[in-house]
C-alpha cells in the first residue's frame, strides 16, 4: 500500500510540474503511450465517409480510444492528440480537441502550416500554432515505428 501511495504522490507532482510546458507535457504523453507498447500501424478505421490507416501501441488500438488523451487534460489541462500519417496528411484519430461544434476532433486534419513543414520531414515543432481555429502553445513530435518510419504525431497544447 505504500508503494501506491508514493506512486500517486511521484505521478501528481510530476504532472503538476509538467502543467502549462508543452515540452514537458509531450514528453508525458509519449511516455504513457510507449508504455503500452510499440506504435505500429495495423488494418483500418473507419470514421463517417473515410477510412485511414488504425495506430496500436502495443496491443491497444488508439483510433477513437481517448483514455489517455482525456487523463493529460485531467493532470496537466493540456490539450492532446494522436495524429496518424495517411499519405501526406495527418488525421486526429485520439484527441480531447473540440470542434466549434462541441465535439471530438477525430478525423480532422492537421493544417498545412509551419507545424505541417517541420512534421512532414519527422521532425519536432514546439511553439504557437492555430489547432482548429483557436491559438495555442505547442509541441508535435513524430511518432516512429520500429522501422524508424515516421506514422503519426503526438501534440500537446495549452491555451493562450
Amino acid at each position: 500500500m505504500n508503494k501506491l501511495i508514493t506512486l500517486a504522490i511521484t505521478l501528481l507532482f510530476m504532472t503538476a510540474a509538467n502543467a502549462g510546458d508543452p515540452r514537458k507535457t509531450v514528453d508525458d504523453l509519449k511516455a504513457r503511450f510507449l508504455k503500452l507498447g510499440e506504435p505500429r500501424i495495423e488494418g483500418l478505421e473507419k470514421h463517417g465517409d473515410i477510412s485511414y490507416p488504425a495506430i496500436y501501441f502495443g496491443r491497444h488500438k488508439i483510433n477513437n480510444n481517448f483514455t489517455i488523451v482525456d487523463e493529460i487534460k485531467k493532470a496537466s489541462g493540456a490539450y492532446a492528440t494522436i495524429f496518424i500519417k495517411d499519405g501526406n496528411e495527418f488525421i486526429r484519430v485520439s484527441t480531447n480537441v473540440q470542434t466549434s461544434r462541441g465535439q471530438r476532433g477525430t478525423g480532422t486534419k492537421l493544417a498545412h502550416n509551419a507545424v505541417y513543414d517541420s512534421v512532414i520531414k519527422g521532425q519536432s515543432f514546439c511553439g504557437e500554432a492555430d489547432i482548429l481555429g483557436n491559438s495555442y502553445y505547442t509541441c508535435y513530435d513524430p511518432i516512429k515505428d520500429k522501422s524508424d518510419k515516421l506514422i503519426g504525431l503526438y501534440l500537446i497544447g495549452f491555451k493562450k
